[in-house]
């Protein structure tokens, strides 16, 4: 269901008035939806969003870019691998949460981490090594991520391109130049 603005308005009006006691409880399941996704809402509604009963409701507050960090963390340890992988997903999570996801479990939640704008190259670098290969092609494509550049000694560049010339290795032998 799509709210007006006006509509949107005066459920947030409801809801911080109803925040100093701090109840939300007689919003309906709608109106409770409809502000967990909203950018617009406050943090201190999203903090009582996030332990609704509703699996949904605490969804949408995962990827609410406006929640705050500390619901967050509750959510990013949720056994339920979709408020994982909201969190995963929200543009504002904090690097160091990102790297408790980085070690989850399921590939989809490692997905979003990859893609996640936030990822410091440190912990792209790590998924870039991930046993799923579609994590580790997203964190390859993540603008975060710099391949490091090989850079060998004049010495090892010698022992490198003699055991290529000398053919003893077959999977070495792709890397010469004729």
């Amino acid at each position: 269901m799509n709210y007006t603005p006006e509509q949107i308005a005066s459920i947030v009006l409801k809801v911080l008035k109803e925040i100093e006691t701090p109840e939300v409880s007689s919003l309906s399941y709608e109106e409770k939806l409809e502000l967990a996704r909203n950018p617009n809402t406050p943090q201190e509604t999203l903090k009582v969003l996030a332990t609704d009963k509703n699996w949904t409701v605490r969804y949408g507050v995962a990827k609410n870019p406006n929640t705050p960090k500390e619901s967050l963390q509750v959510l990013a340890t949720d056994e339920y691998w979709g408020f994982r992988y909201g969190v995963a997903k929200n543009p504002n999570t904090p690097p160091e949460l990102l790297k408790v996801l980085a070690t989850d479990e399921d590939w989809g939640v490692r997905c979003w981490v990859a893609r996640n704008p936030n990822t410091p190259q440190e912990l792209l670098q790590v998924l870039a090594t991930d046993e799923d290969s579609l994590v580790r092609s997203l964190a390859a494509k993540n603008p975060n991520y710099k391949k490091q550049t090989l850079e060998l000694t004049s010495t090892q560049y010698e022992a490198l391109k003699k055991l290529i010339e000398s053919g003893q290795d077959e999977s070495l032998k792709g890397l010469m130049v004729t």
